[in-house]
């Protein structure tokens, strides 16, 4: 190991050891204020955090977003060369994409179903009617706008989602796309005008290389940013725990979250490393080690988006990913692969009917595998958006139901039950999140090789 080498390994290592610090103090920091305040902790104290995390470190990684991805695709795309082989690398993608996230639901399901934590008597009874008003009023209270944004997305349904995928691959002004920070269609626009540029043949050099040019100019940022990931990742941490305390994890939703964090362990750990193992033929942990500073920056930021630069640096530093599958599958990854948010909103919902007394026979079941994964194909890589496509779950399990004669609904006022929560729970999904992507990008970095 040369010098250069050495000097990068220092800084990585200290870069971890410091993020993680920032992740214990946060939780701490905002832990001590909400006991203080008596769970009443004052808003300059959480706007001034949200304002370190959100604001300025947030900010700075998404200000990298729309050049790293399209500079990261269009030269990915041009590296592989021949259109045929980039059409099987990406085929190999979405299968594993796909798959993973239906491994994800179904897990998600059986494990709802057997432990049934929205009905703790197994009785049929459900969580109690208190939980369920409080909940509501939860709802209730929520900003106008955004029960506006989950009544509309509940109402467009399954085919509203299926809409909303294609327009954002074939969009009619991709500049417009990237001004509004959507990814989806900045990769379409970038994977296609990479083939075109990798046709053209030398004509189009000068544009590659001002595509990579950009990427490496982008990166070399990133890093830059990456030293204030610690604070930032304190602050947001702070925000969260401030305004909720650790303890919401407790009481009665205990066992919700038992059952959510414990299907995003065992896919974490084992189902993607058994797939690396299998597939990508490498040691699933010591990459997940490699791998460390973009998982502790996922959990912090909550955001699978704002992760990505962070994401591509490790896979292709220290991850030993080659580059041009990272700069094609982790941005196409971090739009439409949500292994953990695919699990989350399979459990969210059967556990929602579970609280109402509401049983669910196996067509709502195979509705709720085939929805959960399309909803969340379709969420945004940013904080909790897979609480709003949740209710797209929702809605069509609703309407298999009306099918039934005296069949009852589940209001989508439900999703206040777990509102109060959502945040913590959704840094956990995100790590899935993003630790499915990196798994993808090592094994078709083998078909690339």
């Amino acid at each position: 190991m040369n010098q250069q080498d050495t000097a990068s390994s220092s800084s990585a290592w200290l870069l971890t050891w410091l993020i993680l610090a920032g992740l214990v103090i946060g939780a701490i920091v905002g832990q001590i204020l909400y006991v203080t305040y008596d769970a009443d902790v004052p808003a300059a104290w959480l706007q001034g955090f949200r304002f370190l995390g959100d604001t300025v470190f947030m900010s700075l990684l998404k200000m990298t977003l729309v050049p790293l991805v399209a500079s990261s695709v269009i030269a990915g795309v041009a590296s592989i060369g021949d259109p045929a082989h980039l059409g099987r690398i990406g085929g190999w993608t979405l299968a594993y994409y796909f798959s993973t996230m239906v491994i994800a639901v179904v897990l998600g399901v059986i494990l709802v179903t057997a432990i049934t934590p929205g009905d703790p008597a197994g009785d049929g009874s459900g969580i109690g009617a208190a939980v369920i008003q409080q909940g509501e009023a939860a709802y209730q209270s929520e900003s106008g706008d955004k029960r506006a944004h989950i009544e509309t997305t509940g109402r467009g349904g399954i085919i509203g989602a299926m809409r909303n995928i294609t327009e954002q691959l074939l969009p009619s002004n991709p500049i417009g796309a990237a001004a509004q920070g959507q990814l989806l269609p900045v990769i379409s626009f970038s994977l296609i005008l990479g083939v075109v540029l990798t046709v053209i043949g030398e004509k189009g050099r000068p544009v590659l290389a001002f595509f990579e040019a950009l990427f490496v100019a982008i990166m070399k940022l990133v890093e830059w940013i990456l030293w204030l990931a610690p604070l930032g990742v304190a602050a947001l941490v702070a925000w969260t725990v401030g305004r909720i305390g650790i303890g919401a994890l407790g009481g009665p939703m205990l066992w919700y979250v038992i059952v959510v964090i414990a299907g995003l362990l065992i896919h974490g750990l084992i189902v993607l490393p058994a797939i690396l193992w299998l597939i990508g033929r490498s040691n699933p942990y010591r990459y997940m080690h490699q791998m460390r500073e973009a998982l502790m920056t996922a959990f912090g930021t909550d955001s699978s988006s704002a992760t990505l630069p962070v994401t591509i640096d490790c896979a292709e530093q220290f991850g030993g990913v080659n580059p041009r599958a990272a700069r094609f599958v982790l941005p196409l990854g971090a739009t439409i692969n949500m292994d953990g948010t695919a699990l989350y909103e399979a459990v969210a919902v059967v556990f929602l009917f579970q609280c109402y007394g509401i049983t669910l026979g196996p067509v709502e079941l195979a509705i709720i595998v085939i929805t959960a994964t399309l909803a969340a194909i379709g969420a945004a890589g940013i904080p909790s958006a897979g609480l709003v496509t949740m209710v797209i779950v929702v809605s069509a399990v609703n309407g298999s139901l009306a099918a039934l004669p005296d069949a009852p609904q589940l209001p989508l006022a439900a999703v206040g039950i777990i509102l109060g929560i959502d945040r913590i729970l959704d840094m956990c999904r995100t790590t899935v999140n993003v630790w499915g992507d990196a798994v993808g990008a090592k094994i078709i970095s083998r078909l690339v090789d």
